[in-house]
């Protein structure tokens, strides 16, 4: 990171985490489940978030093929952006797969990439 980026204290540390080994989400009172910078549960307005840490794996809900993107992602074209759910965790990131290959329920680990365009991190979701 260079000295000009903004570090955003709650997100980017979860991506440490996760390129790390040690990605987690946040639980709230009820077993919802939540990524930081969260600090209050929506569904309950309670501010007891447990740190807990993320299954390994989990399972695309739902996609979409991105063909014109962000001037952000422009390079990055085309590409499948999906929700997958890890435990009580849902997560968005980009599928690192050619986009025709994604399908709802593959399985996929949940990893840290950096953009063609910017060079910015973003979360990526492996097939498994």
């Amino acid at each position: 990171m260079s000295d000009d980026e903004t570090y955003d204290a709650g997100y980017d540390d979860w991506l440490d985490a996760v390129e790390d080994g040690e990605a987690y989400y946040l639980e709230g009172p009820d077993g919802d489940g939540w990524l930081p910078p969260r600090r209050v549960d929506p569904a309950t307005g309670s501010r007891e978030l447990t740190e807990k840490r993320l299954p390994e794996t989990g399972e695309v809900e739902t996609f979409t093929v991105v063909h014109v993107p962000t001037p952000a992602f422009e390079q990055d074209a085309p590409f499948a952006t999906a929700i997958a759910r890890f435990g009580p965790a849902r997560i968005t990131g980009i599928v690192e797969a050619d986009p025709g290959d994604v399908e709802v329920g593959m399985t996929v680990a949940v990893g840290v990439m950096e953009t063609e365009t910017t060079g910015d991190r973003a979360v990526v979701f492996r097939p498994q």
